[in-house]
């Protein structure tokens, strides 16, 4: 059986994740494709805009035939904790041959190169890190710098490297190399629209301008109909009919939705200062000290805090990781240790079951299909790792429940997707 695997949010799902799908299933000629998908938070530390129970019955209806979960503290991370997480996913699986990712060049050979370098980072690469450290870079441009200069017939192409997908596929490959994985990368050139793009009339939309539409349907309720019809054209008829259906009962969910317990956890960490959070150094400790006693929503946080060397989306990811209590202690022993504990399923198709049996053979970690089974993990850092996971799902729903007076669901009384 040849299977191949995807990297993921779907946040929302659209018709350019389907073509993307199919596009991987031709490419690796794949009888069976697994999603690692993020799930109720996201790389960019926001929350998605539904939940990942909902998430994975679009994927299912849509081309995958399994969805697994990506721990959290590897969702909502950088690119590189992001993706040696997801690689680390897939690899423990035991099953999969291929992993196939959108990229705005397609050019496998020339990402390989530049992850090859990453990988190795050879004493010359080092050191004109250093030394553009030491001039005042930011380390993304010293890092991009040291490429450049390591391969320097990359100058005309530094778009290679400066592009959202691309960045995400050379770690893929960096992580694949690192692990002395045989699983093979297979990068498929983007025809949809920009990664930050908002528009919705042209190509496949993004989930960026998906996600704009809903939340003016949400600011305009007068509006809805003709608002949330934009997004019918943009999505497969299932996924709107769950769109328009669950709109305004358990979601759109947007990072503003999450202000107060933020705030609330802000204030009761202040006292320690932030820097025992993932990505927290002790200059940015020291102003979110300064402003955890002022009135900001999530967003107004994120645009006061950030600067020329720190991103918004940097910022974001901060701010999640405090909330949800990623640490760095935890981050540096899942790291030393293999990344991945556990492999949680949040949905199958019926018709992959032959999928599903070949995982319980070869999977190299405890397969978990009920939350329950989360409690007999016998590693502490298993535990703990899915605790975290646990917790961030609670988080969530507690805001759905706020948001639209619903009952709050109980992690443990979920069950699996089916399709």
């Amino acid at each position: 059986m040849k299977v191949a695997g995807v990297v993921a949010e779907y946040n929302p799902f659209h018709k350019g994740h389907k073509y993307h799908l199919e596009k991987a299933r031709q490419a690796t000629g794949a009888d069976k494709i697994i999603v690692v998908m993020s799930g109720d938070f996201t790389q960019r530390g926001t929350p998605a805009i539904i939940d990942k129970y909902e998430r994975t019955r679009m994927a299912l209806q849509n081309g995958a035939d399994l969805v697994i979960e990506l721990p959290s503290c590897f969702a909502c991370s950088s690119a590189e904790y992001f993706a040696s997480g997801a690689m680390s996913a897939m690899a423990a699986l035991g099953v999969v041959n291929s992993v196939c990712f959108g990229s705005e060049s397609g050019e496998i050979d020339e990402l390989y190169r530049i992850a090859e370098v990453l990988a190795n980072e050879t004493e010359e690469f080092k050191a004109t890190i250093k030394a553009e450290l030491k001039n005042g870079r930011t380390y993304p441009i010293a890092r991009n710098n040291a490429l450049l200069h390591c391969i320097p017939e990359f100058a005309e192409k530094e778009n290679i490297i400066g592009t959202p997908n691309n960045i995400l596929g050379i770690e893929y490959i960096k992580a694949l190399i690192q692990m002395n994985s045989t699983i093979r990368p297979v990068a498929i050139q983007r025809t949809d629209s920009d990664y930050h793009s908002y528009r919705l009339d042209q190509g496949f939309a993004s989930s960026q301008a998906l996600r704009q539409t809903l939340r003016m349907a949400e600011n305009r309720p007068e509006n809805f109909r003709d608002v949330i019809d934009r997004v019918r054209m943009q999505v497969p008829a299932d996924v709107y009919e769950t769109l328009f259906e669950r709109f305004g009962n358990r979601y759109p969910i947007f990072p503003n939705d999450f202000s107060a317990m933020l705030v609330y956890k802000l204030l009761l960490e202040r006292s320690h200062g932030y820097t025992s959070f993932v990505d927290v150094g002790s200059d940015l400790s020291d102003k979110l000290i300064k402003v955890t006693n002022k009135a900001y929503t999530f967003e107004q946080f994120c645009e006061h805090l950030k600067s020329r060397d720190v991103t918004y989306a940097r910022i974001s990811r901060v701010l999640c990781h405090i909330l949800l209590n990623v640490r760095q202690v935890d981050m540096k022993k899942y790291r030393e240790n293999g990344n991945i504990f556990y492999t949680r399923i949040l949905g199958f198709r019926e018709d992959a079951e032959d999928l599903l049996g070949e995982i319980k053979k070869n999977c190299k970690v405890p397969l978990i299909t009920r939350v329950s089974e989360g409690d007999k993990l016998e590693s502490a850092i298993a535990r703990r790792q899915f605790d975290r996971d646990v917790l961030a799902t609670h988080i969530y729903e507690s805001i759905i429940a706020s948001k639209y007076g619903a009952g709050l669901m109980n992690e443990y009384e979920r069950q699996i997707i089916k399709v």
